[in-house]
């Protein structure tokens, strides 16, 4: 089998929100919060450590409206308000991802997981290079394809899970192409998106297994076909703007107008002191020593949080 370079594409926000939530808070002496840059770090060494990744690139959110809110204005309109904890720390995790020569891509307008599905699409044209996503959020899984994979956390962030076409398949029972229709069926509670009230998960994967898409299922629930229950009809029927307009903001931008190269995205040349600065700036002083390329050991200096917080990893 060939082997192929590997590019790791980092999902900032859903990383530090996991991160965040999923350890004890932590801060510095001077009362600097650093709990979800440090999770954040833990699992993206624990990536590289897996992965060995040749390149890397990091997307993120803006605080900004994106195309999906001027359509549907209640978008996400339920979703708690990020943590001032987490705001108070992009800007220093961005920090960190540039010392590392970490290209990170974010654009007014467009949600993070548009700059992934560009890049990814981008670079899963080649053959010789294989896309992994890292992220907490399974909205990634309709990017899965024969040279893209989603390296997602189970519980907590202890539990690395790598999705393919088949991983997929195992837990949904459909395709990562037939994610989208899926969602537009189910709805999405965590983005406020409502699709078809009434059609559950099992529902939508047996419609998407007999008739393949959403543009199928509807044009066989207008004909009448016997093989849709007259109920599950008329829940289609009853909902058919809201289904569509559920998949419109479920699907990912593939197409983003963004300066992505290839070649401005090899990881490994950073300047080390750089690094120890901003760890010791932070009181990473465990982290040091896990840094990717380290070679000597550091004297460690860890204070007291770091040790219960090291053992979740």
């Amino acid at each position: 089998m060939e082997n192929k370079n590997k590019l790791l594409i980092i999902d900032s926000n859903a990383l530090l929100h996991r991160a965040f939530h999923a350890l004890p808070p932590l801060k510095t002496k001077s009362g600097l919060n650093t709990g979800a840059i440090y999770g954040f770090l833990l699992i993206l060494f624990r990536a590289i450590k897996d992965l060995n990744p040749k390149y890397m690139v990091a997307c993120f959110d803006l605080p900004q409206p994106t195309f999906r809110h001027e359509k549907y204005k209640e978008y996400k309109a339920t979703r708690a308000k990020t943590p001032d904890e987490i705001k108070e720390q992009l800007p220093e995790m961005k920090e960190v991802l540039r010392a590392f020569n970490i290209p990170v891509f974010e654009k007014p307008g467009f949600e993070a997981d548009d700059l992934i599905a560009t890049i990814s699409t981008r670079a899963g044209k080649d053959k010789k290079i294989e896309v992994y996503v890292i992220s907490g959020d399974l909205d990634i899984l309709q990017l899965v394809s024969k040279n893209i994979k989603a390296y997602t956390m189970g519980r907590g962030i202890k539990e690395m899970i790598i999705y393919d076409k088949e991983k997929v398949k195992e837990r949904f029972g459909i395709t990562p192409e037939q994610m989208v229709d899926y969602k537009a069926l189910v709805g999405d509670t965590s983005d406020n998106i409502p699709g078809v009230p009434g059609i559950g998960k099992k529902t939508a994967a047996e419609l998407l297994n007999k008739f393949e898409n959403l543009d199928i299922i509807y044009k066989e629930a207008e004909k009448g076909n016997e093989g849709i229950k007259p109920r599950i009809k008329e829940l289609l029927l009853e909902n058919k703007d809201q289904a569509f307009l559920a998949r419109y903001l479920v699907e990912v931008k593939r197409d983003v107008d963004i300066d992505f190269d290839i070649k401005k995205s090899l990881f490994g040349k950073y300047d080390r002191k750089n690094i120890e600065e901003l760890f010791n700036k932070f009181e990473f002083f465990t982290l040091l020593n896990r840094l990717p390329g380290a070679g000597q050991r550091i004297e460690d200096k860890k204070p007291e949080p770091q040790k219960t917080i090291q053992k979740l990893l």
